[in-house]
């Protein structure tokens, strides 16, 4: 599997990213303001992930995606490291994620990679996506901030 950044003029893998974000607006602002990366295998994109700066010395990791035919082989795994690596070499003290409360395989994912819980902002998706969303059979409501030191 190879992880490179996608090339200005290529189309976005949107239907990846919205397995992650179902909306099209919020990750067409964020991929703008971050930096893309791709995984394929074969020239098939399989996975994505954005950096996006946030303050100084931070970036926040946001939308890691694994297409669903790919799931559990340890891309998503491998998508996080890669931008824990990055992030590094581009100066960046701290890394952050964040994740609905009801994204348990992920929360435990981020965890393993070495990220830990700072807070939660409570009502997130309530106040940000017009509706509702539901994962593991939970109301996804608050987002679960993680973050790492570089």
């Amino acid at each position: 599997m190879d992880i490179r950044k996608l090339n200005k003029g290529e189309k976005l893998p949107m239907e990846l990213f919205l397995l992650a974000d179902p909306s099209i607006e919020i990750v067409e602002e964020y991929v703008n303001r971050g930096e893309c990366f791709i995984a394929e295998i074969e020239q098939q994109i399989v996975g994505v992930y954005v950096l996006l700066p946030t303050r100084p010395e931070t970036v926040e990791l946001v939308n890691v995606a694994v297409v669903e035919e790919q799931h559990g082989r340890g891309i998503g795994k491998q998508l996080i490291m890669d931008a824990i690596k990055v992030a590094k070499t581009q100066g960046y003290k701290t890394i952050e994620i964040g994740t609905g409360n009801s994204s348990i395989g992920q929360l435990a994912l981020y965890q393993k990679c070495g990220f830990r819980i700072v807070g939660v902002d409570m009502d997130f998706f309530v106040r940000h996506y017009s509706e509702e969303i539901f994962e593991n059979g939970i109301q996804c409501r608050d987002m679960v901030r993680l973050s790492q030191d570089l």
